[in-house]
């Protein structure tokens, strides 16, 4: 198959930065992201609670549709850069969920990038924005109720445990997807509002 649909100005080696962090360039993919994405996406362990490893096919499809949906809807999961040395740690940002009507704020990050604070310096800026910027009432996390990493972060952010619910992953036409037993947390934008808000550099 060919390689993702990734749009001009990426693919030309530059990635349009959208907004800075003090660590932190979150941007619009390259062409050269797609290794790395692919190689966090075959780890189990970063895997465990997202549906299973992907072969590097099914990464480069996935980096196909999260594109597809940044140029249709001008935002979504997209690629985390480290200033100091351009190192792609992975992708956070906000995004479509097929169980609610709510936007969620989502990460996933290589397993060698955990435990430094990447994924909620990532998330935070994101959540400023679509409070800021895209004027959303709330935002969801979506979770296995097992992933204690991911739920510490959402703590972290400022949200608080909303509800549990058994959902189904999204499959292919004529297939089942999978159940898992999830918890969500959530966010309103009163709330976040309240807190002490994190820096959002725009470009």
């Amino acid at each position: 198959m060919g390689t993702p649909h990734i749009d001009g100005q990426a693919s030309n080696g530059t990635g349009e930065i959208l907004l800075e962090t003090s660590r932190l360039l979150l941007r619009t993919w390259r062409l050269a992201d797609l290794p790395t994405f692919a190689a966090l996406n075959a780890d189990p362990e970063v895997m465990r609670y997202l549906g299973g490893t992907l072969g590097t096919e099914q990464a480069d499809e996935l980096a196909d549709d999260i594109q597809e949906r940044f140029l249709r809807r001008g935002f979504g999961m997209l690629p985390v850069e480290r200033r100091s040395d351009g190192a792609f740690l992975g992708i956070c940002g906000i995004n479509y969920t097929p169980w609610y009507p709510d936007e969620e704020i989502g990460w996933r990050l290589s397993r060698e990038h955990w435990g430094q604070g990447y994924a909620t310096e990532s998330a935070a800026a994101w959540m400023a924005w679509a409070f800021t910027e895209l004027d959303v009432p709330r935002l969801i996390s979506v979770t296995d109720l097992p992933n204690a990493r991911s739920i510490a972060v959402m703590k972290r952010l400022g949200m608080s445990f909303d509800h549990e619910a058994e959902l189904e992953d999204e499959a292919d036409e004529g297939e089942e997807g999978e159940r898992f037993h999830a918890i969500i947390h959530s966010i309103t934008a009163e709330r976040w509002r309240g807190l002490a808000s994190p820096r959002l550099d725009r470009r």
